[in-house]
């Protein structure tokens, strides 16, 4: 099973919890043990797993990455989003969770988290779930 979830994200940077969204597809699937792949069609986006519970740790890793690799850096790509590139090479274009009973088997504080670089912008994000 595949499916498109579509996403429009609110600036530049940000980190948006789409744990809840790919749970759903997990449970329209009927997989009870499985596979959830989760990819992100774009050069200038990505996706990880951290900590959900304590919005603090994505505004830290918002500040700590934008200061890694900032905006401006005399960058030579002509269109201006070289840093937006860099990021999501860094953080990667998919993940993979394991699906047992239904349910994506996540660690206690775990969320999934769909990463703009280069926004604001309408996203998509591919979901495959296999058994």
């Amino acid at each position: 099973m595949l499916e498109r979830l579509s996403i429009r994200t609110p600036s530049r940077t940000a980190m948006i919890d789409i744990t809840s969204k790919i749970q759903q597809v997990v449970e329209r699937s009927g997989v009870k043990s499985g596979i959830c792949t989760v990819f992100v069609p774009h050069t200038t986006a990505g996706i990880t797993i951290n900590e959900n519970a304590d919005p603090d740790v994505v505004s830290d890793i918002l500040m700590e990455i934008n200061k890694i690799v900032p905006f401006d850096d005399g960058y030579s790509h002509g269109e201006g989003n070289s840093a937006a590139h860099i990021k999501a090479s860094l953080f990667g274009f998919s993940q993979q969770v394991i699906i047992e009973n239904s349910r994506l088997l996540l660690g206690t504080w775990q969320g999934i988290y769909f990463c703009e670089f280069d926004g604001p912008r309408n996203r998509e994000v591919y979901v495959k779930i296999t058994s």
